[in-house]
C-alpha cells in the first residue's frame, strides 16, 4: 500500500471501566511532560508523525485537513485544551499514543467479522466516526473487515469503539516508518493494561 508499512498488534480481554484515579494520574503526569517538551512547530518533527503525514500524502490525502489522530492529540495538549476521558482502555490508547507518535486505534472484536486487512479507501468513502458525523476516510490508510471500513489513523467508525463491559479487544499501532520501533511502545501499552486495567495477558505481534 505504502512503503514502510507496519501494524503493531495487541490482543487481550479487558473489563473496560471508568478510568482510576490511580490512572489518571499516570495520563497526566504523561501530558505535562509532552506539553513541556513540544511546541506546536515541533509536533509534526516527532518521526512517526512525519512518517504518517507523508504516508498520507502518497495517497492522495492533505495531512493538514486531515490530521492524524496522533498529531491532533498533541496539540491539544501543547495548546493545554486536555483530551476526553472515556474509559480505562482508551485512556491507555490515548496515553502510548501521544507519548509515542503512532496513531492507535483499539478495537472490540466482538463487533468485527472474517479477516481485517489495510487498504487505501477509495475516494469519497465515508463512514460514521466517533463523536463525528460522516468521517470522509477516501485515499486514507484503513482497516477493513467482511462488513467494510472500521478503522484509521485519524478517526476510527463506531461499529467497533470500545465501550464499557468484558471485552474482547486488539489495540493497533500504525507505523509508517516501519517496525523498528514498535515492539518498545507495545510493551509499554501492554505493561499499562496489566498495571492499570487488570489485563492478565497480551498477545502481541508485529505485521508489515
Amino acid at each position: 500500500m505504502c512503503p514502510g508499512a507496519a501494524l503493531g498488534i495487541l490482543h487481550y480481554k479487558a473489563n473496560v471501566e471508568p478510568n482510576s484515579p490511580a490512572l489518571l494520574q499516570a495520563f497526566d503526569a504523561a501530558l505535562a511532560r509532552l506539553a513541556a517538551e513540544y511546541q506546536m512547530d515541533s509536533i509534526a518533527k516527532n518521526p512517526h508523525i512525519a512518517a504518517t503525514r507523508s504516508a498520507y500524502k502518497a495517497l492522495g490525502k492533505s495531512p493538514h485537513e486531515y490530521r492524524n489522530a496522533a498529531e491532533a492529540m498533541l496539540r491539544r495538549v501543547v495548546k493545554q485544551s486536555g483530551l476526553y476521558h472515556i474509559n480505562n482502555i482508551v485512556e491507555v490508547n490515548n496515553c502510548i499514543s501521544v507519548s509515542s507518535g503512532y496513531s492507535i486505534g483499539s478495537y472490540d472484536t466482538g463487533c468485527l467479522q472474517g479477516d481485517v486487512e489495510l487498504r487505501r479507501a477509495p475516494e469519497e468513502t465515508h463512514y460514521p466516526g466517533i463523536g463525528k458525523g460522516s468521517v470522509n476516510i477516501g485515499c486514507l490508510p484503513v482497516l477493513y473487515d467482511a462488513e467494510g471500513p472500521f478503522g484509521n489513523p485519524t478517526s476510527d467508525s463506531r461499529r467497533a469503539m470500545i465501550q464499557e463491559g468484558e471485552r474482547d479487544i486488539v489495540s493497533v499501532l500504525y507505523s509508517f516508518d516501519g517496525p523498528a520501533e514498535l515492539k518498545p511502545w507495545m510493551d509499554q501499552f501492554a505493561g499499562m493494561l496489566q498495571q492499570y486495567c487488570g489485563v492478565t495477558q497480551v498477545d502481541q505481534q508485529i505485521l508489515e
